[in-house]
């Protein structure tokens, strides 16, 4: 299965890298938050840190991730209703090396667009104190989430009946960072908002990933931001697996 998944995921990011706007796009929208916020908001929000970049950067990452995987289900979709998928199922290839070949993709494609992302906040006066061992963790956890989010896409992809259909699941998605600890403290928030903020995923991996960063002390937000992840990840797996077998098993 490995040497077919590689190959379903060779055609995949040939066709990226034959148009890298697609990298570009994605990573245009969090870049331009990122300068909108820091430049013409940053003044005027207290975060308690010196630099606001740095306190809004692991929300704007999330929300590159979450950018990212709408394009996931949107090649899903496209290879679905041109019959392409029916061809690669008739194959003598496991059929889960198909959707593998997918979600590795966006694994791919999503990791070149957050360092595009966290490039452009070099610039803009990111800095971390971080070592090695804390940039990696960094590194899993927007992995997870990343893997979390792209078995959500799978399920549109493979039951949209149009383009807009297949990729209109990630708007809440992009938005669920406004509604945490990712721009402003939630202690700033009205009460119900922020029980809200304060209990939903965005807010303990946002954390998380502030803390590796430049706290160098991560608490129970790690936790729980791992227990999302994987909850997530695994009832979207079970579900899509379910559909990819009913509909073109």
């Amino acid at each position: 299965m490995k040497s077919k998944t590689g190959v379903l995921l060779g055609r995949l990011m040939r066709n990226i890298m034959r148009s890298p706007d697609t990298i570009i796009t994605v990573a245009i929208t969090p870049i331009m938050m990122m300068l909108l916020f820091v430049y013409v908001f940053g003044g005027a929000i207290e975060t308690g840190t010196v630099n606001y970049v740095n306190y809004l950067l692991p929300g704007i990452l999330l929300i590159t991730i979450a950018s990212g995987v709408a394009y996931t289900s949107l090649r899903l979709f496209t290879d679905v209703k041109s019959g392409l998928m029916a061809r690669f199922i008739t194959m003598p290839i496991k059929r889960s090396s198909v959707l593998w070949a997918h979600v590795l993709t966006s694994l791919v494609s999503n990791a070149l667009t957050v360092v595009v992302v966290i490039l452009v906040a070099l610039l803009m006066g990111f800095r971390s104190n971080a070592d090695i061992l804390e940039w990696l963790a960094v590194v899993g956890i927007l992995g997870l989430f990343t893997l979390a989010l792209t078995w959500l896409a799978v399920i549109p992809g493979l039951t949209a009946r149009s383009m807009e259909g297949a990729t209109a699941y990630s708007y809440p998605l992009i938005f669920l960072p406004f509604i945490s600890s990712a721009f402003v403290p939630t202690e700033t928030m009205p009460k119900v908002v922020r029980a809200f903020a304060e209990n939903q995923p965005v807010t303990s991996i946002v954390n998380s990933v502030r803390a590796l960063l430049y706290e160098g002390t991560v608490g129970n937000d790690i936790w729980i931001a791992l227990t999302w992840c994987v909850g997530i990840m695994f009832i979207a797996y079970l579900i899509s697996s379910k559909v990819f077998k009913r509909q073109l098993g």
